[in-house]
């Protein structure tokens, strides 16, 4: 592993964090920083952070990484290798025309999702006040884009060479409803028949007939053919299980402890790792960690990663609550209500708490693409909705970033509601595995 000189006349957590991760982890580099000017003068070539010094690759400090705490600021968009760019400089006397790290870390951190916000309908941020949605750039892993540029810059300038990472597709799931008419109770198959009367919906009520009758499968239950998926194409998936000990509108899920729940999170334990997919109220109560308790009774497996049902992120809030309850990877970074990359990026990082400056513990995974948000939010058919995600994977390709994919196991059922996803979703499969060879 090759290693590298950065100055920078001031040090701070922020540099090392952001260092960390592109130099590190996405460029496998090793380096030192040193605010000392003199220790570069002997250098063959070395990174010049603030200053533009002989030999070096000089990237403009527009001082985010100096302060502490927020401040409300407004990243100068700009352009680099016909990749978009924030915090962009006037002057372009620079090797970079933006400030690499700034930029870096604006995103990884989520820093504007500590300003003061007006939340959705869920009590989330709105993907809407993001500067990637409001530039156009939601879709596209900027962050990785100019990670890829700048390795060519290494090679290009000092001859470093920084190794390439390679594509990986980590399918998800979140299993929101195991079922859609089966193990419900008297009661609520009652009241299931009654909506579906007033409604003059007969195929509605033959379908749950003949579920009941068991003449014919439960349209949510895909887990067998998921499996056998997995398996033809190997992939080793993720499960995300809500765990709620009751019913509201917003968690339907049989409880875990039902006979035919427990059968489902055993055999989901068998092909692959699971986690917890905390509860719409999970914040109130220490409802999380009894949900993870029981789960792990469950399961029989000690669980540390979790995504929150319908990706209720608040910062830092949730992320704190969820290191206190020992979860050390978390699912959660992306939007519930777009497309796309929220922290523009599809490669994991640690979690930066702003209001602490610290690094922590906590491993983010972002995920940019969700079954029931291109259905439900973006309106998209199933053709649609897989053309916008070959194109995010193309760029991921491009960038060898990882891709996660959230989906549910309603949406890859049999229900007439979905009607195509199931298909689409194993030729995407088919497609994902014929690059990763090629690559």
């Amino acid at each position: 592993m090759e290693s590298i000189v950065v100055y920078s006349a001031e040090n701070s957590i922020r540099l090392k964090f952001v260092l960390d991760w592109l130099l590190r982890e996405r460029l496998h580099l090793n380096y030192s920083i040193t605010s000392n000017i003199e220790d570069t003068a002997h250098l063959p070539f070395f990174i010049s952070y603030g200053r533009q010094l002989p030999n070096s690759i000089s990237i403009p400090d527009e001082h985010l990484l100096l302060q502490r705490g927020v401040h409300k600021i407004d990243p100068k968009p700009g352009t680099w290798k016909d990749i978009p760019t924030l915090f962009a400089v006037s002057v372009n006397e620079y090797t970079l025309p933006f400030d690499l790290f700034s930029a870096i870390f604006f995103l990884l951190s989520r820093y504007e999702e500590y300003y003061p916000y007006t939340p959705d309908k869920h009590d989330r941020y709105p993907a809407t006040n993001s500067i990637l949605h409001k530039k156009g750039w939601l879709l596209r892993p900027l962050a990785d884009e100019w990670v890829t540029a700048f390795r060519k810059q290494l090679q290009e300038s000092c001859g470093i060479h920084a190794e390439a990472t390679h594509f990986l597709y980590l399918p998800t799931y979140d299993i929101d409803m195991a079922y859609s008419h089966l193990h419900k109770g008297i009661g609520r198959i009652a009241g299931a028949y009654m909506r579906a009367l007033l409604k003059g919906d007969v195929r509605q009520i033959s379908e749950r007939t003949q579920v009941l009758k068991k003449k014919q499968k439960d349209p949510y239950d895909s887990f067998r053919w998921l499996r056998q998926l997995h398996k033809e194409y190997d992939y080793k998936p993720l499960y995300f299980v809500l765990s709620s000990f009751k019913r509201t509108a917003f968690d339907k899920n049989i409880h875990p402890e039902h006979p035919a729940m427990m059968r489902v999170i055993k055999n989901l334990v068998r092909e692959s790792n699971i986690g917890i997919h905390p509860s719409y109220f999970s914040e109130r109560g220490g409802a999380l960690g009894k949900e993870k308790k029981l789960l792990e009774q469950v399961s029989g497996r000690n669980i540390h990663i979790s995504r929150q049902h319908y990706i209720k992120l608040k910062m830092p809030q949730t992320y704190r609550m969820l290191l206190e309850n020992g979860i050390t990877e978390d699912y959660s970074m992306g939007y519930g209500s777009h497309l796309g990359f929220r922290a523009g990026t599809g490669n994991s990082f640690s979690w930066y708490d702003l209001e602490k400056d610290t690094i922590t513990p906590l491993r983010i995974y972002p995920f940019c693409f969700m079954d029931t948000t291109a259905h439900y939010e973006a309106k998209l058919s199933a053709t649609e909705a897989f053309e916008k995600l070959a194109a995010m994977s193309s760029r991921l390709h491009k960038t060898g970033s990882t891709m996660i994919t959230v989906f549910h196991n309603f949406s890859l059922g049999t229900s007439s509601e979905w009607k195509g996803w199931r298909q689409a979703y194993e030729q995407f499969m088919q497609e994902q595995t014929k690059i990763a060879e090629i690559i």
